[in-house]
Formats: structure tokens, sequence, C-alpha cells
């Protein structure tokens, strides 16, 4: 089978990283495996049954060229199947690439762009934050791109439910497909910085859709209250100047800590007393699933797979989107609730190692679902 991906990731062409690590486990699944990604140079490198195609594209003017790139590597290669990584831009690229070809156009879906709160800023009772205007110029371009694909993969139940109720009979019925942590868990990695004995992790790009506004709202709301919690911030992004500045006026910055990007995360999460996110949406939510398997209790926004996997106050905390108010009475529950925070503990961590079970032999089960593509 030849297949090619449509992709951006800058780390596919670190052959250390863990991300072509997880493309050569594709390929060699797959038989062969093209990717055509942007890139700061031109470039081919082929390692193994795995070629990459890095080529330099603005954001503005590079999908028509990388779709006539895609669509060159159709052509001279005997590419089967095209599969992008999210329907809206790459999507697009894909779609103009299949065009006039017998491949057939796979469509990856890693975010529920479908719920409201990919465009919706807040509501009156929470802090109000600028979505970009990009999300619902995304929304039409994969109204155009969906009803074309031979097949669409998603991660979550919940993302595959949003497009059955929208486009139902316009487009093949998605498959769910997750991709789950890998390895063990790892140690406990000590604090970086002086935290205080109850201290709450959250990991994520510092965008919009993450609401970390939300945490810190519900934070300097207990802040006289609970004065033994403080809130561990890791990740990096375009709003990490103005999160400063929103701890600062609130009167809680010695309370919350920025460390940016941290490859040991994971092991920092499990020196915490809880994990929390409030995410506006999510398609799946791979830290949850981090923090159940290293027995972190945790409070979350109702996204991703909450209600498939994790189950709302059996074993975490459930709030809605942009309400910090509930966000800071699950703070007080955990903190409070320790036989019910034990117990949750116990049951996410059950749910966890199920799921993460199904789907250990990931490799096998994208190249079979690329594969029946060929039988359609």
């Amino acid at each position: 089978m030849r297949v090619l991906f449509i992709s951006n990731d800058p780390l596919l062409f670190n052959d250390t990283s863990a991300v072509r690590a997880r493309m050569k486990r594709y390929a060699k699944e797959i038989g062969e495996l093209h990717i055509v990604s942007r890139h700061t140079e031109t470039v081919d490198i082929t390692d193994g049954p795995l070629t990459l195609h890095g080529r330099v594209a603005s954001k503005v003017t590079g999908w028509r060229a990388l779709s006539e790139v895609a669509h060159d590597i159709i052509v001279e290669q005997g590419i089967e199947i095209v599969s992008a990584q999210d329907p809206f831009e790459y999507g697009y690229v894909a779609l103009k690439a299949v065009e006039g070809t017998n491949a057939k156009l796979h469509i990856q879906i890693h975010t529920d762009f479908l719920s409201p709160w990919f465009t919706r800023g807040g509501i009156f009772r929470s802090p109000q934050v600028v979505m970009p205007l990009k999300n619902a110029v995304r929304r039409k371009i994969a109204r155009r791109v969906l009803p074309k694909a031979h097949g669409i993969r998603v991660v979550s139940e919940r993302i595959k439910e949003s497009l059955m109720r929208v486009y139902g009979s316009r487009i093949v019925e998605p498959l769910v497909l997750p991709i789950v942590p890998q390895g063990q868990v790892p140690e406990k990695v000590p604090m970086p910085v002086a935290t205080t004995p109850f201290t709450l992790v959250t990991i994520g790009r510092l965008e919009p859709e993450k609401r970390i506004e939300d945490i810190l709202t519900a934070l300097a709301s207990i802040a006289e209250q609970c004065p033994t919690v403080s809130l561990v911030v890791i990740g990096e992004g375009r709003q990490r100047k103005e999160l400063e500045e929103k701890a600062l006026s609130l009167g809680i910055a010695s309370r919350v800590h920025f460390l940016g990007r941290r490859h040991d995360a994971w092991g920092i999460m499990r020196s915490s007393q809880g994990y929390i996110q409030a995410s506006a949406y999510e398609g799946y939510g791979m830290t949850l699933i981090e923090a159940a398997l290293a027995r972190v209790p945790i409070i979350s926004s109702d996204v991703g797979i909450i209600g498939e996997v994790l189950r709302g106050y059996e074993d975490v905390l459930v709030s809605p989107p942009a309400d910090p108010v509930n966000l800071a009475y699950h703070i007080i529950a955990l903190m409070e609730d320790v036989p019910n925070r034990e117990q949750r503990i116990r049951s996410a961590e059950l749910r966890a190692l199920e799921h993460v079970g199904k789907y250990q032999d990931l490799p096998v089960l994208i190249a079979s679902d690329l594969a029946r593509l060929l039988t359609v």
C-alpha cells in the first residue's frame, strides 16, 4: 500500500523525535509512506519505508504550492491513499491534490471543531477570550472537504457524534481511533519551583481555547479561603504574557508558576496534588489519560473523552466550559473530600488502563483503517 500524509509537524525532520519514530512505525505497517510537510527548506529524506518531503510554503499563499507538490508525488509514486491531518487547510490541500487521480481521500479529525466553543469567546459569568477568526473559516472549508472524503478517522466518539448530527448521510461514517499515550508512566519529577502544599498542574498550549483564564479566576476566588493552593502551568503559546499579567492583576502571581515547555511534564504532573484543565473544546485530551494513569485526581471541563472514557463525578470532577465558579467549587472539593478523591483516582486509573489497552497496536490499526479504503 502506498500512502501520502499531508502534515505540518517540524519534528518530523528531527530523526530522534518521537513523532519521527511513530511515523516510521506507521510506514512499516503501511508498506510505503510519504509525508508532505512545511519546512524551512526544500528537502527529501528517505528513512526506510518512510519518505519526508519538506517544502517551503507561506501560510497565506503556500496551499496551492503544497497541493501541486502532493499531486506530483501521487502521480510519480503511484500513491493510492492521501490522508490529511485535518479537514481544514490540509484537508483542502489533499482534496486538490487527488483531483484527476485515482487516489482515495482520507481525512483525520483531531479537534471538536463543531463544538459551539470553537468560535465562542465566553459567557456572562466567564472571562472573555478572543477566538481566532480563522476558526469560522475552517468550518466552511470542512463543509467542502468532508463530503468528498472516502474515509474519515476521528479521535473520540464526541467528534463522531457531532459530525453525524451535522452532516448525516453526506459523509461516510467516521471511524473512532485515538492516539493514546505510549510507554510506561514515568517516575515522579520533583517540582522545579517552590510551591504550596496543594499544587495543581495544567499542561497545554497557552492559547485561547485552553481557557487558562478560567483556572486563574477560580484560583483567585478562593485565595483567602484556600491559602495552600497553587498552580503550575506547563506549556508555551501566544497568551503567556497575557496570562502572567492576569495572574498579577488578580493578586495570585506568587501562587502561579509558568514553566514553559517541559519534556518531563508527565513526571512533574505526578508530583502534584491534582490535574486541572478548563479547555473550551478538545478532540481527545491526552493529558487526561496521562493524569489518570499517573494516579493524579482530575478536574476537567466537559470536553474530549469526558463521558466517553472518564466519567463525570465517578472518575473525575467535571465542569461546564467557561465556568470558573464551578471550577473553584471543584478545587475545594478535591482538597476536602479525601475518601471520594481516592475512589476517583482508583476508578479513573482502571478506566484509562482499559482504554489504552484497546489501542496498543495503533500502527496496525491505522494501516487497517487506510487499507479498507481500497475496497470501497
